[in-house]
């Protein structure tokens, strides 16, 4: 079961980064960015989502030990 539920946690992780950074992207280009800046946003927010993730992850272990 908590395997189950951890698979869950990363799959919707992953989807909110791949969200934000389309977002991101699509931001960036009705802004008049270029496709490569454009790209570099969406990577920017895909990783900000995952350091994110990883952060809240630590905190959480830190106060369950």
């Amino acid at each position: 079961m908590a395997v189950a539920v951890v698979l869950l946690t990363v799959a919707l992780v992953l989807v909110v980064g791949l969200l934000a950074a389309a977002g991101a992207g699509k931001l960036a280009r009705m802004d008049g960015a270029t496709y490569p800046a454009a790209l570099t946003r969406a990577a920017t927010a895909f990783a900000t989502v995952i350091t994110l993730a990883a952060a809240v992850t630590a905190a959480l272990a830190a106060l369950s030990t």
